[in-house]
């Protein structure tokens, strides 16, 4: 029984409330208006009811005013071709074997009007989509990739084995069957995606008490998803398809520009775009290494094969040029317009500065062609461009606690909650034709001159598992295990304490939000850990502020730096051919597997810039090449800090020999990546050339023929002359040191003097000044300037870093060394009592007090001088 007509008029209100609040889509909207008001009293009432949007919400108000109307302008026919449509599917559906018998009976030329279409693929209605895919479709394609002739592809999008099986299995009379009048809609239930609103809504209350048990059920619903009525039939024109721009944002978890282009309503055209020299910008930036290009092109891959699990595929294209200009994005995507009458373009932004300026041109030309184009922030946790200074001031910029209390004091929007991924992708009824992604040339590898193939990428495809589910997979293996190490112990390279994740945040197969709800989540919650996102963030923001951060130092005096050109130590420093066991180790593993942990970029980093001399320019374009998580912002941040001329000096110089003791105390590491220093015991492998004949007879090694020679001997005398450089150019370039401070200055960007002013962005002019800024300078440097020529062992700020086998073992002494001093001051004040009492006796004339019987001894378990005990205390207590 219906509900009385002002009750209806009610729950209709309320409705409009949630749809107003994005908790509901028009469609979902209309289609329960029309069970609960009824037929006549929807036809009659819903102008009515919407009438006060046409002046607070004209688009929405427009949106439901045309779905009334394509839903009241059905004839009786076609009502009734289609209920006789449905009752000949329930009659023959038992009979069917095969998908494709499925689709054989209904045909275009069976079914010539396009409203008795019946609807089989189920698209959720929180995803906002009014767009389905009919099943009077000729035949179910396996390969997505198989050239098409022609400009289109006719027939239907790809459909995968989990899609058939629902289709077969899905008989209307599990459902209430009737026939429908005039005006009737026809619904049934079928499994797809939890209303996004609810999902939200149910999400922020856990937020607040039970994270892990959150985290626990999303990634449970990223397995399966629940189930979803779909009631509306296809509209009788689809409107036109929207235009998914993917770059690095390789995921179907928490990805803003994908569940935007569901709110859309229309069928989605999910497209990849190559276009290297827009990627690689205006300067030397090595944006796409060749390791970078191989990882790309295998989660290119995997990403199409998720795709193609809901019901889509990936449509890959490369870039096209006018005449002999270089590929253009932008002239790519109005040809996709053009050709697919899409009206809306949407993708996620990109932060380096070339690359939002071309984003910033094609939205601008789009719009001028009447199509609109948006884009998503989802990249960093902060957007760069919306970080100010105001509050915080300018000084300790560079550092990542600066960088946090920018954030803090000028918050931006909320993170939010993370999103699940879509179930179904709405698709279209003709697809562009791309091209296979192997002619991208993102994995071609070189041949010699025999014809043979060199496969340089074989050990990084057995190192990584390069889908979104392989990046999940090693987020949670992280989170029950090296979670718990990764406070202290992250810098060890013979143990897994790292995440290994950072190539997935890198091409957006994961999102940060994701990993810092997750991480927030755990049972353990390392602060360093969710640091780690925060220096992601600061990389980026300094990116934006120096957009010639990879290839100009900042700092100006250190330009003059007398850099060596010995190309000899250069290729040995690529191959790992120094003669120093951990840097040749580390450079080994960077070419086999395409990475190493943080500690040993600082290892190889310090080595080829504090005793190779060699410019950070060359590491940065080395790093650039061979990593897979190769990201110009954080490695040009981080070797220009390991150059001496970033914002933020690191504070220390790794040991090539003594740093082992904290990343490799027991040698497995080297013996891993130089298994021709194996036989080495562990006091020796870091430093084999002081291992006796005899010793190096038996391990098998030769200097020079099974290991090579050490390039250079004198590690002290290269450091010193390092430093003293240093000192040199910044005595040279005094206009550029603070006489108070002794600090560096560094010439402000406008956005900063502008922020810094209190002005508006771009009101400041500088006419050829510089507003100059002191910034954090090592001690070492501020010490060595007043004597350049000073030996570096000798300056009391030597940043040689010794290493140290466990930060626990350092702890452990601080306390006993405390305890030891708290003793000694014990005893010394019983002593000086004990004096003055026996002197004040003798002068009075009285007898001497019996000396204590406990003399100094060690405890039993003692192994050090330091638990010592005074005798005479003990004898007190006792």
């Amino acid at each position: 029984m219906p509900p009385p007509a002002a009750d209806a008029q009610t729950v209709v209100r309320k409705m409009l409330r949630d749809v107003l609040a994005g908790r509901e889509d028009p469609e979902g909207f209309f289609a329960m208006c029309v069970s609960v008001l009824g037929h006549q009293e929807t036809r009659t009432q819903f102008p009515s009811l919407i009438q006060p949007l046409s002046t607070a919400n004209r688009a929405l108000h427009s949106i439901l005013t045309s779905i009334y109307q394509e839903y009241f302008s059905k004839t009786e026919d076609d009502e009734l071709e289609l209920a006789l449509a449905l009752s000949l599917l329930e009659m023959k559906d038992h009979q069917l074997s095969t998908p494709s018998q499925e689709l054989q009976l209904l045909q275009p030329e069976d079914r010539p009007n396009q409203s008795s279409s019946v609807q089989l693929n189920s698209v959720s209605k929180s995803q906002g989509s009014n767009y389905t895919q009919p099943a009077d479709v000729p035949d179910v394609r396996k390969n997505t990739d198989s050239a098409q002739t022609g400009p289109w592809r006719n027939g239907s999008p790809p459909q995968t084995t989990r899609e058939t099986e629902l289709q077969k299995s899905t008989h209307l009379d599990k459902h209430k069957k009737q026939t429908p009048g005039p005006g009737q809609t026809v619904s049934f239930s079928k499994q797809d995606a939890v209303r996004e609103g609810d999902q939200r809504m149910g999400t922020e209350d856990l937020i607040q008490s039970e994270k892990p048990k959150h985290s626990k059920n999303r990634r449970q619903r990223r397995k399966g998803a629940g189930q979803q009525l779909v009631g509306l039939p296809c509209s009788p024109s689809a409107p036109p398809p929207v235009l998914l721009w993917f770059r690095r944002d390789l995921r179907l978890c928490d990805n803003p520009a994908l569940m935007g282009s569901l709110e859309v309503g229309a069928p989605v055209i999910p497209v990849f775009i190559w276009s290297p020299e827009e990627e690689e910008g205006p300067g030397v930036t090595v944006a796409m290494g060749g390791a970078c290009k191989y990882w790309l092109h295998q989660a290119l891959s995997c990403f199409s094969s998720s795709l193609e699990r809901i019901g889509s595929h990936l449509v890959f294209l490369k870039a096209n040029g006018e005449g002999n200009e270089v590929g253009s994005s932008l002239l790519t995507l109005k040809e996709l317009v053009k050709e697919t009458g899409a009206r809306t373009v949407l993708a996620n932004a990109l932060y380096e500065p070339w690359l939002k300026d071309r984003d910033d041109v094609v939205v601008s030309a789009l719009k001028k062609d009447g199509v609109e184009c948006r884009m998503f922030h989802s990249y960093c946790l902060r957007d760069p461009y919306s970080v100010s200074t105001e509050g915080v001031g300018l000084r300790g910029i560079g550092s990542v606690s600066h960088f946090m209390s920018c954030c803090k004091q000028n918050p931006a929007s909320t993170l939010g909650v993370p999103l699940d991924p879509p179930v179904s992708l709405p698709t279209p009824s003709r697809w562009p034709q791309g091209a296979p992604l192997d002619t991208l040339g993102l994995a071609r590898m070189p041949r010699r001159k025999d014809g043979t193939t060199i496969d340089w990428a074989a050990n990084i495809r057995k190192s990584w598992d390069f889908s979104e589910e392989g990046a999940h997979a090693r987020l949670d293996a992280f989170l029950h295990d090296g979670v718990y190490r990764y406070e202290k112990e992250s810098g060890r390279a013979d143990a897994p304490n790292t995440s290994c994740l950072s190539p997935y945040l890198h091409f957006g197969q994961l999102s940060p939000r994701w990993l810092l709800w997750d991480a927030k989540g755990a049972r353990c919650r390392p602060p360093k850990f969710q640091r780690k996102l925060a220096w992601r963030d600061l990389a980026y923001w300094q990116l934006t502020l120096f957009p010639d951060l990879p290839w100009e130092s900042l700092r100006p005096p250190y330009k003059a730096l007398r850099w060596s050109s010995d190309r000899g130590h250069l290729k040995a420093w690529q191959r790992g051919k120094t003669g120093y066991p951990l840097v040749d180790a580390a450079m080994r593993q960077l070419w086999l597997t395409g990475w190493m942990n943080n500690y040993m970029r600082h290892v190889v980093a310090s080595f080829l810039i504090a005793y190779l001399h060699l410019p950070w320019q060359e590491g940065y374009r080395w790093f650039q090449d061979t990593l897979v998580d190769a990201d110009v912002a954080i490695d040009a941040m981080m070797w220009q800090n390991g150059g001496m001329c970033g914002l933020d000096h690191w504070n220390f110089v790794m040991h090539p020999i003594d740093a082992a003791m904290t990343c490799d105390p027991y040698g497995s590491y080297v013996r891993k990546w130089c298994p021709e220093l194996a036989d080495l015991p562990d006091e020796l492998i870091h430093k084999p050339w002081k291992c006796p004949a005899s010793m190096l007879r038996r391990a098998g090694v030769a200097f020079g023929q099974t290991y090579p020679e050490r390039i250079i001997t004198d590690l002290e005398g290269r450091r010193n002359q390092s430093l003293q450089d240093v000192a040199l150019v910044r005595k040279e370039f005094g206009q550029y040191v603070d006489k108070r401070s002794g600090c560096d200055l560094v010439p402000l960007p406008p956005r900063l003097v502008s922020e810094a002013l209190g002005l508006s962005h771009g009101a400041v002019r500088t006419e050829g000044k510089q507003f100059l800024l002191p910034v954090i300078t090592r001690m070492e440097f501020k010490h060595q300037l007043e004597d350049p020529d000073a030996d570096a062992a000798a300056n009391p700020y030597n940043a040689v870093l010794k290493g140290y086998v466990s930060r626990k073992r350092d702890e452990t002494i601080a306390f006993l060394n405390e305890r030891d001093f708290t003793a000694s001051v014990m005893y010394e004040g019983t002593q000086r009592k004990e004096r003055l009492e026996s002197d004040y006796r003798r002068m009075e004339g009285l007898p001497l007090l019996p000396s204590p019987r406990g003399r100094a001894r060690r405890t039993p378990t003692a192994k050090d001088r330091f638990s010592v005990v005074p005798g005479g205390a003990v004898t007190s207590l006792r």
